[in-house]
C-alpha cells in the first residue's frame, strides 16, 4: 500500500470511528446548564442572522468572554436548525472531526511520521476526556477555537517553509479567529516557538550542527531565538491584549474569585495536583464529571509537595533529554504551557478542574506516547507486532469507554444523575448541579424527586436564591402554597431584584387571599420588568378584586 493510499485509509478510519462513537448525539437534547445561556433562553441568538445580531455578537461580553465568532456560529445554527438540538450537536461533531483530520495532516507535514501522527489523531478523536467538549453544545467555543488553533499551526508550517508577509498574514488571521472563538488560545505563540525547535527544526538550540559550521554556537543560538521570538511579537501582543480584556470582563461579571475565597496558596496547590489528576484521568478515564468542586485548603501537604516535586523532576528530565528525545520536552511543555490559562491561578468559577480544559493540552502527552513508546522498544525483536497490537487494544478500549461516556449526555437528567453518582456532592459548589437536576426532574414531572434536590441545593448553599425560588415553584405545584410562599420570600430576601420570585409570590399571596400583598409584589414585578404582560394582567385582576381599578 503506497503512502498516499495509507493516508486516505487512516483519514477514513478517523472519520468513521469518530462519527460512529458520537452518532448518538443526533438524538440528544439541550441541557439546562449553559445551553440555556447560549441558545435556548438567549433571545439575541434566536433573533437569527441579521446586522443587529452580528453587532451584538461583537459587542457583548456575557458570559464573561469576548468570543464573537462563537456567538456567530450559534446564531447561524439557530438560523438553520431553530431549537432542534440535532443540528447544533452535529455542528460540534463536524468541528471535532475537522480538527482530528487537520491534526493528523499537520503532524505528518511537520514530522513525516505517518503512524505516530495517526495514533495522536486517533487518541485526540476518541479519548473520553474530550467528550465534554463535543457533546456539550455550550462548549462550541472549545471545539471551534481548537479548529482555528490547528489551522493556525497549519498556516505557520506553510509560512515557515518560505517566510513572507503574506503567509504571516494567514497565521495572524487564523490566530485572531481562534482568539475570537475562545480567548484561552493565548498560549499558541508559545507552542509555535516550541514547534520551531521540534519538529520544524528552525531553532537549533542544543542540537548538533554541521561539521562546516564555524560561527560561535552560543551567539548563533541567541540570534536565532531572538529572531524567532520577534517573529511572534504581533501574535503575543494580540494575545496579551485579549487576555487583559478577558480578565476585565470576568472581573466585572463577578466570575473571577477573590483571594479571600480562594487564597493563592490553595490555588497553587490545586494547580500542581490538577496537572497529575488530568494525567491520571487520561490513563484511566473513570469518574468523569461535568463539575469537579475546588478543594480549597483541604489538599494534604504531602500530596502537594509530591506533585510539585514530580512536576519539577519531569521538567528537568525533559530538558536534559532534549537533544536525544526532543519530542518529550516539546510534548511536556505543550501540556504544561497550554494548561496555564485554565489551571486555576486566576480562579474563574468554583471548579477545581474540567475535562474540557485538556482538549488541547493532552495533544502534548499523546505526542510523547506516540514517539516515545516506539523508541523505548526499538531494540525489541517483535517491535512492529507489539506496536500494532498495543495500538489496537488502546483504540478499541477508547471506543468502548468513549461510547459509554457520550451516553451520559443524552439530556439534563442523565448527565446530572451521572455527575452526582461519580462525584463528592457534599461541596457547596455542587448546589448548582442539584438545582439544575431538580429543574430537569420537575420538567419531567418527577416532582418529589425534584423537591429533594432543590432542598439538597439549599442545604449546600443556603444563599442560593434560585434554588429557593425553584423549590417554591415545585412546592406550589404540589399544593403546598404556604411553604412555597416562604421560599419565594427567601429568594427575594437574597435577591431583591428577582423578578420571577416577585411575580410568583404575588400569585401565591392572591391565591392565599392576601390581595394587598399580591398587588405589592405584582407592582414590584412591573417596576423591574415593565413589559411583563402576565404580571400586568394579574395586577389588574387583583386591583379589581380590591375595587381599586382605575
Amino acid at each position: 500500500m503506497n503512502c498516499t493510499l495509507t493516508k486516505v485509509v487512516i483519514c477514513a478510519f478517523l472519520i468513521l470511528t469518530t462519527f460512529c462513537i458520537y452518532s448518538q448525539l443526533k438524538d440528544y437534547e439541550f441541557i439546562n446548564f449553559d445551553d440555556d445561556l447560549y441558545i435556548t433562553n438567549n433571545l439575541n441568538v434566536q433573533a437569527g442572522l441579521s446586522s443587529e445580531s452580528v453587532l451584538w455578537a461583537f459587542t457583548t461580553s456575557h458570559p464573561p468572554y469576548w468570543h464573537p465568532v462563537t456567538w456567530l456560529s450559534h446564531i447561524i445554527d439557530y438560523q438553520l436548525y431553530g431549537l432542534h438540538p440535532k443540528g447544533h450537536h452535529l455542528t460540534n461533531l463536524f468541528f471535532h472531526i475537522a480538527s482530528v483530520l487537520i491534526l493528523f495532516i499537520v503532524l505528518i507535514r511537520m514530522t513525516g511520521a505517518l503512524w505516530q501522527s495517526g495514533f495522536v489523531a486517533a487518541m485526540f478523536a476518541l479519548h473520553p476526556l474530550n467528550v465534554e467538549s463535543v457533546a456539550w453544545i455550550a462548549e462550541r467555543k472549545n471545539v471551534l477555537s481548537t479548529l482555528f488553533w490547528l489551522i493556525t499551526v497549519w498556516a505557520y508550517i506553510y509560512y515557515s517553509e518560505k517566510p513572507n508577509l503574506k503567509r504571516y498574514g494567514l497565521v495572524f488571521f487564523f490566530f485572531t479567529l481562534g482568539l475570537m472563538s475562545k480567548p484561552t488560545l493565548v498560549t499558541l505563540p508559545f507552542v509555535l516557538l516550541l514547534l520551531d525547535y521540534w519538529p520544524l527544526g528552525r531553532l537549533k538550540l542544543g542540537q548538533e550542527r554541521g561539521i562546516d559550521e564555524v560561527l560561535d554556537k552560543k551567539t548563533t543560538n541567541r540570534s536565532e531565538f531572538l529572531q524567532l521570538l520577534l517573529e511572534k511579537i504581533p501574535l503575543l501582543l494580540l494575545a496579551i491584549g485579549l487576555s487583559i480584556a478577558t480578565f476585565y470582563f470576568q472581573k466585572i461579571a463577578g466570575a473571577v474569585k477573590s483571594l479571600d475565597v480562594f487564597p493563592l496558596q490553595a490555588r497553587l496547590a490545586n494547580a500542581m495536583v490538577s496537572y497529575f489528576e488530568y494525567f491520571g484521568k487520561m490513563i484511566w478515564p473513570s469518574g468523569l464529571s461535568i463539575l469537579y468542586p475546588h478543594p480549597g485548603n483541604n489538599l494534604s501537604t504531602w500530596q502537594v509537595i509530591l506533585c510539585g516535586m514530580a512536576l519539577a523532576g519531569i521538567t528537568i528530565f525533559s530538558i536534559r533529554l532534549i537533544r536525544k528525545a526532543p519530542y518529550f520536552a516539546i510534548g511536556w511543555f505543550w501540556y504544561l504551557g497550554t494548561l496555564i490559562p485554565v489551571i486555576g491561578v486566576v480562579q474563574v468559577g468554583g471548579q477545581a478542574m474540567a475535562d474540557r480544559f485538556v482538549y488541547i493540552p493532552l495533544i502534548g502527552i499523546f505526542i510523547i506516547v506516540a514517539w516515545g513508546f516506539p523508541e523505548l522498544i526499538s531494540k525489541w525483536r517483535y517491535k512492529e507486532k507489539v506496536l500494532s497490537v498495543s495500538s489496537g487494544i488502546i483504540i478499541f478500549t477508547l471506543l468502548i469507554t468513549t461510547w459509554k461516556q457520550v451516553s451520559h449526555w443524552k439530556n439534563s437528567i442523565t448527565i446530572f444523575r451521572h455527575t452526582i453518582r461519580v462525584t463528592n456532592t457534599n461541596h457547596p459548589s455542587f448546589a448548582v448541579i442539584h438545582n439544575n437536576f431538580g429543574i430537569a426532574l420537575f420538567a419531567d414531572r418527577k416532582n418529589q424527586e425534584a423537591i429533594s434536590h432543590f432542598k439538597m441545593a439549599i442545604n449546600l448553599m443556603p444563599t442560593d436564591f434560585k434554588a429557593h425560588y425553584n423549590l417554591g415553584i415545585a412546592l406550589a405545584a404540589d399544593g403546598k402554597n404556604e411553604e412555597a410562599i416562604t421560599h419565594y420570600k427567601m429568594a427575594i430576601k437574597l435577591n431583591p431584584n428577582y423578578t420571577d420570585a416577585h411575580y410568583n409570590l404575588g400569585y401565591a399571596l392572591v391565591k392565599k387571599g392576601d390581595i394587598k400583598g399580591g398587588v405589592h409584589h405584582y407592582r414590584e414585578t412591573l417596576r423591574l420588568r415593565p413589559s411583563f404582560v402576565m404580571a400586568r394582567d394579574n395586577l389588574e385582576l387583583a386591583l379589581h378584586r380590591l375595587n381599586e381599578l382605575d
